[in-house]
């Protein structure tokens, strides 16, 4: 079976978030069952500079906005994916610096309707032998907006090819004007609101709803809650009316990267059966003075939190800096935050840390090292997300041992399980739940976590339970694959 990745980032060539993960860590998993996998992206400047042998596969002429772009397909092999790797090379509209989506200064390019859609055009052309590159999918398998036009043009190009379709977030809707549809060349017939159009514009992510063969999200009771009108972001309709092919696939982890025994981002390495209690002190000491706060006893004695997270309203950051001022005044508890996004948070965040330089910590940014210490160190991971698709970091604080504190949401729900007197007794808890995405909620749930962190006894077996959990994503690859045959059947 051989599928294509259709994707706008993927780990460790080019990643903002999440999606960045599962692209490289899910066709992997394909390609270890047996399957024919290669993943195809825009050739950022940043892969083209890191990715040092590469060889022009094709070239394409693709339609953009008013205007043909000769399109260079490349084609690389990169042990670290592990997969063949296609780039769609149009250096007018992906060689610059930084992120995928957002200009240095913060802004989103303002042509990024064009840069999609001929991404989105090249990969259909590809898909349907042209260039003929030697290797043609049995399917498409696209993720989220910046993919989304790829299930209707291969539709509109006749195309019976097999695709599905992921969101991996629907609050990011891949939403543009109808002067940009109509300069891109869209076909008239979309524009209906059964078809593209949505509220007076168009939504790629809508594109892929409505023209994917087979439709999922990455948790099952996020594929729920999107059908609702609290969760559905404006496509309550559509997806209701799509819910015949739309299913939840929970994520998974890359259980090699992420492993505390051979994590070498670590100062002390442990597993839950082998220095679990000293690699922990071990990592929190080695973290707080990494953050600037001096470890002294009393510190490893506190509970320490950890926030590895985008600084935006949906990560419930407003929360977290809600409750700060009960939490330094009624307990002793310190925090670690790693994370760029809103500008007003990184500023409230930066004067918070300035002002209580002994219990707060906050470094703007993203580092991957660091996160992986921040895993490994804090004793509670706070993940207070309004709404979670999947959300990773959970996982990995589980299997770094360190209870997430999070809101029953979405995979957040699916994944953690609460530390209720019932789950203590059955040692079943993994870590600690709350209902409702309010800063009350969020610290009598911290209140509630910092009573078990004193007992022991029970804490350790928390810990020992979190870590013996398996979210590999060997469970989601043959889920992924039992779907790609079940398309094949009927195509």
């Amino acid at each position: 079976m051989r599928i294509l990745f259709a994707a706008s980032e993927a780990y460790p060539l080019i990643k903002t978030g999440g999606l960045g993960d599962v692209i490289y860590s899910l066709p992997r998993a394909l390609h270890e069952m047996g399957l024919d996998v290669r993943v195809i992206l825009p050739a950022y400047r940043d892969i083209l500079e890191f990715e040092p042998e590469l060889k022009i596969a094709g070239w394409v002429e693709v339609q953009g906005a008013g205007r043909a772009h000769p399109v260079r397909i490349l084609e690389s092999y990169d042990e670290r994916l592990g997969v063949p790797v296609l780039l769609v090379d149009v250096a007018e509209l992906f060689d610059r610096p930084g992120n995928p989506y957002i200009h240095p200064d913060g802004y989103d390019w303002p042509d990024n309707a064009e840069r999609f859609t001929v991404f989105s055009r090249a990969v259909a052309q590809l898909a349907s032998g042209t260039p003929d590159i030697g290797w043609l999918p049995d399917i498409v398998h696209s993720h989220d907006w910046q993919t989304g036009l790829i299930p209707a043009l291969l539709y509109h190009r006749k195309n019976t090819l097999a695709n599905i379709y992921t969101i991996h977030n629907l609050s990011y809707a891949g939403i543009f004007s109808h002067v940009e549809y109509t300069n891109l060349g869209l076909p008239d017939d979309w524009w209906t609101s059964e078809g593209l159009e949505f509220h007076g514009n168009f939504s790629m992510l809508k594109a892929g709803l409505l023209y994917a063969d087979q439709v999922n999200t990455v948790s099952p009771t996020y594929a729920r809650e999107i059908l609702t009108a609290e969760f559905s972001n404006g496509f309550e309709g559509v997806l209701k009316s799509i819910s015949h092919k739309l299913s939840g696939l929970l994520n998974g982890i890359d259980q090699d990267t992420w492993n505390p025994k051979t994590d070498p981002e670590l100062p002390s390495n442990y597993s839950e059966k082998w220095q679990t209690h000293k690699g922990k002190q071990d990592n929190k000491s080695a973290l707080l003075a990494e953050m600037g706060i001096k470890p002294t006893t009393k510190k490893l004695h506190a509970p320490l939190l950890g926030v590895v997270s985008r600084l935006v309203e949906q990560k419930g950051i407003d929360l977290i800096l809600e409750i700060i001022p009960e939490l330094l005044k009624t307990t002793d508890a310190n925090l670690v935050v790693l994370g760029t996004g809103q500008d007003y948070f990184e500023r409230v965040l930066t004067m918070l840390a300035r002002q209580n330089p002994q219990r707060i910590a906050f470094h703007s940014g993203y580092s991957e090292a660091l996160a992986h210490r921040i895993e490994a160190g804090a004793d509670f991971f706070l993940m207070p997300s309004r709404f979670e698709p999947c959300g990773l970091n959970q996982l990995y604080s589980l299997r770094y041992g360190t209870p997430p504190v999070v809101h029953k949401t979405g995979g957040l729900a699916d994944t953690v399980v609460d530390t209720s007197e019932e789950n203590i007794r059955n040692k079943t808890a993994t870590g600690f739940v709350f209902n409702e995405p309010t800063a009350k909620a969020l610290m009598s749930c911290l209140k509630r976590a910092f009573i078990v962190f004193e007992d022991k006894q029970n804490w350790r077996q928390i810990i020992r339970t979190a870590m013996q959990q398996d979210f590999s994503w060997k469970h989601s690859a043959e889920k992924y694959a039992s779907l790609y045959n079940k398309l094949l059947e009927k195509t």
